[in-house]
């Protein structure tokens, strides 16, 4: 099955043509024309939003779930057409876009069984004391209910699991929150055929069509005219600090301020720990080639630094990290213009003082090899730039004098999405030393594995301090994800008929 993009906006059901075009720049294959939305079309989709809002925030969660579910069928159903254009699009292998779906259509089907459950509404009744002395008590209800339409950012870095019906989509309608998307310019394509699934969807559960509309843009305007617009309510995005930090700012400064969810960054920090270097280190080492050149280094939880006491141990497991990593050839980069990114990023490291380039490349196109590097602990705490994340394989490699100094650098960490451990027995007195400095900065910490692994599951925390995102009481996977479009309402007195069915 071929998908032949129409280049449109889905606004309320409806597919529209904006004014101006942008031409997609796929890894291979054909390249199309899509429409730039338009502020009139933001604001019709704000407004059918609103409009969706009064049905579908007031669904139940039965027919919340049947919507998701049918959301993840009409999905399955374009299967060989969204890894065809995807694969197009992204440069990623049919694989990675088959897993990713997989995912995807998961994550809809796992909000579909939380909100059935009836966990997330956290209900809480403390009952009316009419003879408490000095004064009686009313009766008191509790119930989360969903704030309102959100806008969601498709992420450059996963075509389905962060994009147009990824996890912020997913968790948002769950909560019963209609949404506005704003499609990635990376991967238009893909967008649109998985807004058609969603449409379908639509259509086949009889929702009103508010309930979601997709928007194309390669500029700023479009997603500028999204979150300023006074009928949106909260945001989700997952892209760079600083797009997502302007973003942000604008959602700060709004006459009426709205949560801004963003997953901005990280360089995800891996401590070596001595027990561990010594049993395990070329197992570790390899364990670490792997995790950071995977996917071209694209996640947002790649490994970029790793921390190892000096000494011979150190020597050896930089050898062996340093041939692992050169054995590993050039990969496509999902855009130009992360390409270019990586390539200044890159520089910028190689140009800083105290580093020693391990690994170098000539990154002159789309296709990207890993850069590695070295430095000591006491340049590093003198660099702060070194802590800055280059997206991308480029890893540092940070030789550190002691775990007094170990301990320091963990100190002064800027906040991240993951912290790894690795640790044998041995270790585990230093260990208890790091972990309340770990999780103050971390949203996940892990032992003796790697982070480019997440787990869609109630457990899962990812995010964390900024500036890995701007909210360290949110994450953006797993059924916790479902709390950042909910808020508590307090219901005192009133009589059950006019409570939420909930």
């Amino acid at each position: 099955m071929t998908f032949m993009p129409h280049g449109k906006q889905l606004v309320a059901g409806q597919w529209v043509a904006g004014d101006a075009t942008f031409t997609s720049e796929p890894a291979h294959g054909a390249s199309h024309a899509f429409s730039v939305g338009t502020a009139d079309q933001v604001d019709a989709a704000c407004r059918a939003a609103e409009e969706a809002f009064w049905s579908y925030g007031y669904s139940s969660s039965e027919e919340r779930a049947k919507f998701l579910n049918a959301i993840a069928d009409e999905i399955e159903a374009r299967a060989d057409a969204i890894t065809e254009i995807g694969t197009s699009e992204t440069g990623l292998p049919e694989a990675r876009l088959q897993g990713e779906r997989g995912r995807t259509t998961g994550q809809l089907r796992l909000f579909a069984s939380h909100i059935l459950k009836g966990d997330y509404l956290d209900k809480r009744h403390d009952e009316a004391l009419p003879d408490r002395q000095p004064l009686p008590r009313p009766d008191l209800k509790l119930v989360q209910r969903p704030i309102g339409p959100v806008a969601v950012f498709g992420a450059s870095n996963f075509p389905l699991a962060f994009s147009t019906a990824g996890g912020d989509t997913a968790s948002a309608l769950a909560a019963g929150c209609p949404v506005v998307v704003r499609g990635h310019p990376a991967h238009p394509g893909t967008g649109e055929i998985v807004a058609e699934a969603i449409a379908a969807a639509i259509k086949s559960c009889g929702l009103h069509p508010g309930v979601f509309s997709f928007i194309q843009g390669n500029g700023f305007e479009v997603g500028q005219a999204l979150v300023q617009h006074p009928l949106i309510t909260a945001v989700g995005f997952t892209g760079s600090l600083r797009g997502g930090r302007a973003l942000f700012d604008m959602c700060a400064q709004r006459p009426v301020p709205i949560p801004f969810f963003g997953e901005l960054g990280s360089v995800n920090p891996m401590f070596l720990l001595p027990a561990a270097l010594s049993a395990r280190g070329e197992a570790i080492a390899k364990g670490w080639a792997g995790s950071l050149t995977m996917g071209a280094g694209q996640f947002c939880t790649n490994p970029g630094v790793i921390l190892v006491l000096e000494g011979p141990d150190a020597d050896a497991f930089v050898a062996t990290a340093t041939e692992a990593l050169g054995g590993i050839g050039k990969q496509t980069m999902l855009t130009d213009g992360i390409a270019a990114a990586y390539r200044s990023g890159s520089k910028r490291v190689a140009a800083s003082s105290g580093v020693r380039e391990l690994i170098g490349t000539s990154c002159e196109t789309r296709e990207a090899a890993p850069y590695v590097f070295e430095t000591t602990g006491d340049n590093w705490l003198a660099n702060e730039e070194l802590g800055e994340e280059v997206f991308g394989p480029l890893g540092i490699v940070v030789r550190v004098k002691d775990e007094a100094q170990l301990l320091e650098i963990a100190k002064g960490l800027e906040g991240q999405l993951t912290c790894t451990l690795q640790m044998d027995a041995g270790d585990k007195d230093f260990a208890r030393k790091l972990m309340p400095v770990l999780e103050r900065k971390a949203g996940r910490v892990l032992a003796n594995g790697f982070p480019t692994g997440v787990e869609v599951a109630d457990s899962m925390v990812h995010g964390g301090p900024y500036p890995a995102s701007t909210n360290f009481g949110a994450t953006s996977v797993g059924t916790m994800a479902i709390r950042r479009f909910l808020r508590p309402v307090c219901y005192q007195n009133l009589p059950d008929d006019l409570l939420p069915a909930s």
